[in-house]
């Protein structure tokens, strides 16, 4: 885990806060798209083959995350997008029924990006247990991610 991430648990919730080194617009960016998503939204060990999104408030998405020898579907709505600042969407895991939603803000930090991830869970399951070390990990495939694109 980075240095420049602070994790909170709670009943069925979790809230990370991490600092990317990239600039707000292109940390926001990396959400928009789902060719940008294939590349980096999934935990060690797991892949994005198939993403399709229509990033508007109202509009959808569906992927699947491919790991631990099968497919995880999850598909859900945008409910909030305030471009650079801040992305709200709900989420469903397909294979266990579960209902998120996540919060992202994106803040100006220092020349740097300060990310805080909220999202709630409607129950307590396997995913759910495994959500922080997920998101984690996730999020530092994200740093690598940004920083080859602010590399360019």
């Amino acid at each position: 885990m980075s240095a420049n991430t602070q994790i909170e648990t709670g009943e069925r919730e979790l809230t990370i806060t991490r600092i990317f080194d990239a600039p707000r617009t292109l940390v926001f960016e990396a959400f928009s798209k789902a060719e940008h998503l294939k590349r980096w939204f999934s935990p060690d060990g797991f892949t994005v083959p198939d993403c399709e999104m229509d990033f508007r408030v109202g509009g959808s998405y569906r992927l699947c995350m491919r790991g631990l020898g099968r497919d995880h579907w999850v598909h859900g709505v945008y409910r909030e997008i305030v471009k650079p600042e801040r992305i709200v969407w709900t989420g469903m895991l397909e294979d266990e029924g579960t209902k998120m939603v996540t919060t992202i803000t994106f803040e100006e930090h220092a020349g740097k990006t300060r990310l805080n991830m909220h999202q709630t869970f409607s129950k307590e399951t396997d995913s759910t247990r495994g959500a922080r070390e997920g998101w984690t990990q996730t999020l530092e495939h994200l740093a690598g991610y940004v920083a080859t694109l602010s590399n360019r």
